[in-house]
């Protein structure tokens, strides 16, 4: 509930923001035009209800952010975190003197303020407090850019647009701070004019006596923050404190790393503070799954998961055993392992679901393999079969891709592809099958444009097999990736390995023929020897190809 207030009451304020810098950019056409553009993105918001809105997002904004400060059990956090935690810190000390020197000058001292006065003072009085304003402006923007984008990177279309949101997102502070230099250099030239200062504090109902009015309450309200800046560091030191002489639970990642965790930390938190690299595009927040892990053992004792974490872990079909990094808080002993690579960005938040965690489903195998191709690479230069090899591999991919198959894995000139991950047996089989024929027609394709390139035309083997296998995410760091284990991918390689035998191109096993469909007349049978299996099985032979070696 608190992260949904601060990001609630964050765009509110952000709207405000926009609005505000939108104005300062109408000084690149002049002072005047800025005072214009006042009654569209200004005066709105000094109306009872803007007021109550504007007033009531930046208390609840700044209050849960100083809880959140001093919730968090650690402080070490990824580096964009870090920096809008200090920028958000600086804030409210940056715009302590523009508050004072503006709302609060028109309700306290019935003072009028437009961009005339607030830049006469700004640049002809106080070029300090100009200066100032100007590093505000960019304080309080990459602030507010750093939590918007922050949150953005977790929908799936910001993907698309991010590239124009982050250009935007330099252009409006960009076009903010010209509109600001050149509206103060026109009010600067103006102020040369003997007498023009004090008729702009005359027409505005102001006098130089204000300047040390809005000093004075500036200067008290940093220190106020200040204070309760300190306030808070000193409840973090005290709750750490006694925190140390209580007994800890531990926190085992992957079985061999072992780490101490203090009351009310969570794993995120704990491997953070440990200094381990651990996955987190939303910073901690429980609004993604990048920081999932799986509980090996010390699941029993865990609380269940709260609201959000469980919408997050419904959404990506996640099994009992897997839970956030970030909410999980235990308080007992836990082993957990990671579930994604240190370097996952927000696109595996949202893509890496379903089907892709560990369970048991059936699943059509495919292995293809060129005959003969290692003969062909004896007598070429490296460039060339690079450049065979490449063609073949990327006609080979579309093919399988066109059938609504997922190419696992290249070995060299052999493929590994799956069929029917987010479907069913009868599904994945007749896939499989309509991408051996696909590859089929695409190799003699690319024979035909190979032709003066290869002594002799290019061939292939395809093995087919369907049954049950597990599916998961397996690997490491960046080399995680979907695998299949089981019998089914075993068999679907000897297979491939018996068109060699049968001079075919295709050989499926007699259970996916027949969830495919396939005509019983359509193909020869025959009864065969797997080897790692003990029962002979019946396959099918497709196309026999004379001259195969």
């Amino acid at each position: 509930m608190n992260d949904r207030l601060r990001l609630y009451s964050g765009l509110v304020l952000m709207l405000y923001v926009v609005g505000h810098l939108s104005n300062h950019a109408l000084g690149l056409v002049s002072l005047e035009t800025m005072n214009a553009g006042l009654p569209l993105t200004v005066a709105p918001w000094q109306t009872w209800a803007g007021t109550a809105l504007l007033a009531g997002a930046a208390i609840v904004h700044v209050v849960t952010a100083l809880w959140s400060l001093y919730a968090r059990q650690t402080l070490r956090l990824p580096r964009w975190q870090l920096w809008q935690t200090i920028l958000g810190l600086l804030v409210p000390l940056m715009l302590a003197g523009h508050i004072f020197g503006t709302r609060m000058l028109e309700e306290f001292r019935a003072t009028e303020v437009d961009y005339t006065s607030e830049l006469a003072v700004l640049w002809a009085l106080r070029p300090d407090f100009g200066a100032m304003q100007a590093l505000t402006l960019v304080i309080v923007w990459l602030h507010a850019w750093l939590g918007l984008d922050g949150w953005l990177r977790l929908k799936a279309w910001y993907v698309t647009w991010q590239g124009l949101a982050r250009a935007l997102a330099l252009l409006l502070p960009a076009l903010a701070l010209a509109g600001y230099v050149a509206a103060g250099m026109q009010a600067r030239r103006l102020a040369e004019t003997e007498g023009w200062i004090g008729e702009v504090f005359a027409e505005g109902n102001g006098s130089p006596e204000d300047l040390p009015w809005v000093i004075d309450r500036m200067t008290v309200t940093m220190l106020v923050f200040v204070g309760i800046y300190l306030l808070v560091f000193a409840a973090r030191w005290l709750r750490a404190l006694a925190q140390s002489r209580a007994n800890h639970p531990r926190l085992y990642y992957q079985d061999n790393k072992e780490y101490e965790m203090l009351p009310g930390m969570s794993v995120l938190e704990t491997l953070r503070a440990a200094g381990i690299a651990h996955p987190s595009v939303c910073g901690g927040n429980g609004r993604c799954s990048t920081c999932r892990v799986h509980v090996d053992r010390g699941g029993d004792w865990l609380p269940a998961p709260s609201t959000d974490e469980a919408k997050v872990l419904e959404r990506i079909s996640a099994p009992t055993s897997v839970r956030l990094a970030c909410q999980l808080r235990p308080d007992h002993d836990i082993a957990v392992s990671p579930l994604l690579p240190a370097t996952a960005t927000a696109a595996d938040a949202w893509q890496r679901g379903g089907t892709r965690r560990s369970e048991e489903q059936p699943v059509a195998v495919l292995f293809a393999d060129l005959r003969g191709f290692t003969r062909f690479a004896e007598s070429r230069l490296p460039f060339d079969v690079v450049f065979v090899l490449n063609r073949y591999r990327a006609s080979m991919a579309e093919a399988i891709e066109e059938a609504g198959g997922e190419v696992n894995e290249f070995v060299g000139d052999g493929i590994m592809a799956l069929f029917g991950l987010d479907g069913d047996a009868e599904s994945g089989c007749r896939d499989a099958v309509r991408a051996a024929h696909l590859m089929g027609e695409r190799l003699d394709r690319l024979n035909e444009m190979l032709g003066a390139e290869l002594a002799e035309p290019l061939r292939i083997g395809i093995g087919i097999h369907a049954g049950a296998a597990i599916v998961g995410e397996m690997g490491y760091d960046k080399l995680l990736g979907i695998t299949v284990v089981g019998d089914v991918v075993n068999t679907a390689s000897r297979l491939e390995g018996m068109t060699k035998d049968f001079k075919a191109r295709l050989v499926v096993s007699e259970d996916a023929a027949r969830l495919a469909g396939l005509d019983g007349d359509a193909a020869p049978r025959h009864e065969v020897e797997v080897r790692g299996r003990d029962a002979p099985m019946t396959v099918r032979v497709f196309e026999p190809i004379e001259g195969v070696s």
